[in-house]
Order: structure tokens, then sequence, then C-alpha cells
């Protein structure tokens, strides 16, 4: 980083391009991982068939092949059991995990967890909300930084 930004903080060019559809990732693939969060995502919808595959991609660019995603059924439209995603096989759990967060599952039993911005969050508070997610020291629960940074809560669907 440049000595003119300010430490745990992403670089503003990284803020202006983060738009629905980003998946912005901090990943710790070793034991030691110690913040709350891996990563964060801001879909563009809750048509998680529609949102879903590119997630994946960009994961498995990084994490290697992704084998689970878990989510809570009442954060999306629809939720499906797998979806085919560059013609892999991508299981998709149903948990209770709140319309905040997502679980990534590489292997066995490599989970990760991403706080999920809801899709109609304004950019200013999802650009918070994410940067907030992904830095190392952070403890915060996804509910607790959606609420801090003005996101407020996810909105069930009907």
């Amino acid at each position: 980083m440049a000595g003119s930004e300010t430490p745990g903080l992403l670089p503003d060019a990284v803020h202006q391009s983060m738009k629905p559809g980003t998946a912005l990732l901090r990943l710790e693939t070793t034991h030691a991982r110690e913040g709350t969060l891996d990563g964060a995502w801001w879909p563009r919808t809750r048509d998680i068939a529609a949102e879903l595959p590119s997630l994946i991609t960009a994961l498995t660019e990084h994490l290697g092949p992704v084998t689970r995603v878990g989510l809570d059924s009442n954060a999306w439209d629809e939720l499906p059991t797998r979806i085919m995603v560059d013609d892999r096989v991508v299981h998709i759990d149903s948990f209770p995990v709140g319309d905040d967060t997502v679980l990534i599952t590489r292997g066995d039993r490599d989970h990760f967890s991403l706080m999920l911005v809801p899709p109609d969050t304004s950019p200013d508070a999802a650009r918070a909300a994410m940067a907030r997610a992904v830095r190392a020291d952070n403890v915060t629960d996804a509910k607790q930084i959606l609420i801090d940074t003005g996101s407020g809560t996810p909105t069930t669907s009907a």
C-alpha cells in the first residue's frame, strides 16, 4: 500500500470499482485465519441461479474447486439443491446461517464465510460494509456490519 493510504482499508480505486455483482475477498487459506469473515459478496438480485455461478467461478480461481455453498433459503427467491458451474456440480445447502452470510466449502472441511450484502444496498453503504468485512482484524459478524454501515439487515423474500 502507498504511504498515504490508511492501514487496513482498501485503496480508493477498489471502492470505486465495487458494484452489485462484486465479490470482495480476503482469502486466508491457512488454519490461523483470525477474522470473523473471509470476504463479502454483493449480488445484483435474489435470483441465486443467476448470481451464484459468477461467484463460484471467481472463488474457484483463488481457492480451487468449490464443492458446496450454504445459504439461508429465506434470503433467495428459490434455492435449488445443486447447480452446474464450469462443468462441475456444486451442491447448495440450506442452513439457517442468516440472510447475511454465505458459507463456501472447498474439499471436505475447508470452509469460508462471506458476508452477503443485500442487492438493494446503496453503493456507499455496500462499499463500507465490504471494506469492513475483509479487514484481517475484523471480529464483528456480518449482521452487525450491515447495521453499522447503514446497509440494514437483508430483507427476506415473500
